[in-house]
């Protein structure tokens, strides 16, 4: 690992899927660099190629052609295994129906990705203990998810993408499932964790309101970024 390299660093991203006998491009020439420590929000209009993108942050997908560096490492010539080690250790996930398991508690949710990446379990614990504590939910470790709301899973799920200090967050529509006062309170909190933890978040989301308050503004369209915004630099269309 480089430690100036970016968080992430594509080049020339395409993804092609096969509809039928037709070759449909969900992604297409798409170039992009997130900083390290940089809090980004990926904007636009569904269909536009948002998850797909985040399918291939998260080493969920490999992309059709292009290249694709995740802080230094090269990830285009990583085997499965390999990149499954990578996501443990390098990445956390957020998503917008929270998955948490329904037959663990919450301190148990939290320690999962530590537990998956062969940690020692005191030290696991120790980290989901701190992570609760600073999401709120302390007085919870020992609930259910069904014991708790919708805004008190979401925390869970944060300090479960958090437990393995992950150098990048990805979230998807973490506030989609949330009401509106519920959901800008979650902001609030992942802008307080990035602050405090100097973790590089990458966020999915159609909420323009949300996504000005982040740094670093990409927007997509049809497959290609059409515009990159950072606070304080004028407006940066994208060639494609």
């Amino acid at each position: 690992m480089t430690a100036s390299a970016p968080a992430v660093s594509m080049r020339d991203i395409c993804r092609n899927f096969m509809v039928g006998e037709q070759s449909v491009a969900a992604v297409q020439s798409l170039s992009l660099e997130v900083e390290q420590g940089e809090f980004c929000a990926i904007v636009g209009p569904s269909g536009s190629g948002k998850s797909t993108l985040l399918n291939l942050l998260g080493l969920l997908d490999r992309p059709s052609s292009g290249h694709y560096r995740l802080s230094g490492i090269d990830t285009q010539t990583l085997q499965d295994s390999e990149r499954a080690v990578l996501r443990n250790q390098m990445l956390g996930f957020v998503f917008q129906q929270f998955r948490l398991l329904p037959q663990l508690n919450v301190i148990d949710n939290v320690c999962l990705p530590f537990v998956f990446g062969g940690g020692l379990q005191a030290q696991g614990l120790e980290r989901a203990h701190e992570l609760l504590r600073r999401v709120g939910l302390s007085q919870r470790e020992r609930h259910r998810p069904e014991q708790l709301s919708g805004g008190e899973r979401q925390r869970v799920a944060f300090a479960r993408a958090l437990v393995n200090q992950p150098k990048v967050l990805l979230a998807d529509e973490p506030t989609g499932a949330l009401d509106r006062n519920t959901g800008l309170r979650m902001m609030e909190l992942m802008h307080e964790l990035h602050r405090s933890s100097g973790v590089t978040i990458v966020m999915i989301t159609h909420d323009q309101a949300l996504a000005q308050h982040c740094g670093m503004r990409v927007h997509m369209l049809d497959g290609r970024i059409s515009q990159v915004q950072r606070q304080g630099a004028p407006a940066a269309g994208c060639a494609t």
